[in-house]
């Protein structure tokens, strides 16, 4: 119930004004039964935007810490996130990938539409990174097409670090639906694992137009953050004197 409120009176009529969307291939996703949607990741915004103008609702696998924070703050978050249609995933720990399957594969034995980021994480820098293979996981084993995805404008509107979005218009593009049914039965095979999900970051790179980085989106933030923490370092031990 407030799914549909916040979609169709608190936050989609607000999405739509401020960031007017240009929507693409809108028919490619089905209209009933189960399905994946996989797409880039650029914007804390992506989150609700594209609930706000599917027809369907979808699920949408999120980091456990958005439902964590302390105090009233928190706990209202956690709530709206929930009634958002997010589901909370551990992404610390050797199991945090199963678990992400797990609830993800719950969602679809469902009949439901799920979202995904196959990247992991937000890219930092615009880029489009390489995929993990929980997504491909969850198609070949709930046997579920994938419909590829691009969120394109959304990290202008919004970069890393800047709290509200600005108003700018953005474009939404989803691709025909990638059939897996060829791999049935494969879904251990980790090498039919990263095909698949090479597959679809490919469809999805046809789509966005970004430049692509075949390095996981985590592992290029932290060595980024890791040169600016040594910049800083260095600038603390060698400041600047004038005169």
């Amino acid at each position: 119930m407030f799914y549909q409120l916040l979609k169709h009176v608190l936050l989609g009529p607000l999405l739509r004004l401020l960031f007017r969307p240009r929507v693409e291939g809108l028919g490619h996703v089905p209209e009933e039964g189960a399905a994946i949607v996989a797409g880039n990741h650029l914007s804390f915004a992506d989150h609700f935007l594209m609930p706000a103008i599917l027809r369907r609702r979808i699920t949408f696998l999120a980091k456990a810490e958005y439902f964590t924070g302390p105090g009233l703050r928190g706990r209202l978050t956690a709530v709206f996130f929930r009634s958002a249609g997010q589901i909370p995933v551990d992404r610390s720990g050797r199991e945090a990938g199963q678990a992400a399957i797990r609830e993800g594969l719950g969602v679809l034995g469902r009949g439901e539409l799920l979202g995904i980021y196959p990247e992991g994480t937000r890219s930092h820098d615009g880029r489009l990174y390489k995929g993990k293979v929980g997504v491909a996981a969850m198609a070949l084993r709930a046997g579920v097409p994938v419909v590829p995805c691009a969120m394109i404008g959304t990290f202008e509107a919004q970069p890393p670090g800047q709290r509200f979005p600005s108003p700018r218009r953005v474009r939404i593009r989803f691709g025909e639906p990638l059939d897996f049914s060829r791999h049935a039965g494969l879904a251990d095979e980790k090498a039919v694992l990263r095909a698949v999900t090479d597959e679809i970051m490919t469809a999805v790179l046809a789509l966005s137009g970004q430049e692509y980085v075949d390095r996981y989106a985590a592992e290029a933030k932290a060595e980024e953050d890791e040169r600016r923490k040594e910049k800083r370092r260095a600038g603390v031990r060698h400041p600047n004197r004038a005169g």
